[in-house]
């Protein structure tokens, strides 16, 4: 059974940080990329940061360049992102995607909540 679980969400002040993580089980993790995406209210979900199979590469959206960073653990079948410099626009529901090939698995969210 696949499974994708986020934590980490939360309520923080702006200018503050989290770290969000996602814990994969009933697939082969080191096989698939893995991506992050967040979806605010009334606004479509969108991609947020993505990694590699063997996180040799990876991509962010342009509106968390520098403040986000993606990572994953093959040996733990983890992933994360490290969020700084949080602000109020980075609230949302962030969610954990793998795909592989025709393959796409979702998470089912967690709660970002940016304010002060």
């Amino acid at each position: 059974q696949v499974q994708l679980v986020e934590s980490g969400g939360g309520l923080v002040q702006p200018g503050g940080s989290l770290r969000l993580s996602c814990a994969a089980s009933g697939f082969t993790f080191s096989s698939y990329a893995m991506s992050w995406y967040r979806q605010a209210p009334g606004k479509e979900r969108e991609l947020v940061a993505a990694i590699t199979s063997a996180g040799g590469s990876t991509n962010y959206a342009d509106s968390v360049k520098g403040r986000f960073t993606i990572s994953r653990d093959n040996a733990k079948n983890t992933l994360y992102l490290q969020m700084n410099s949080l602000k109020a626009e980075d609230t949302a529901v962030y969610y954990c995607n793998a795909y592989y090939a025709s393959l796409v698995y979702w998470g089912q969210g967690t709660q970002v909540t940016v304010s002060s």
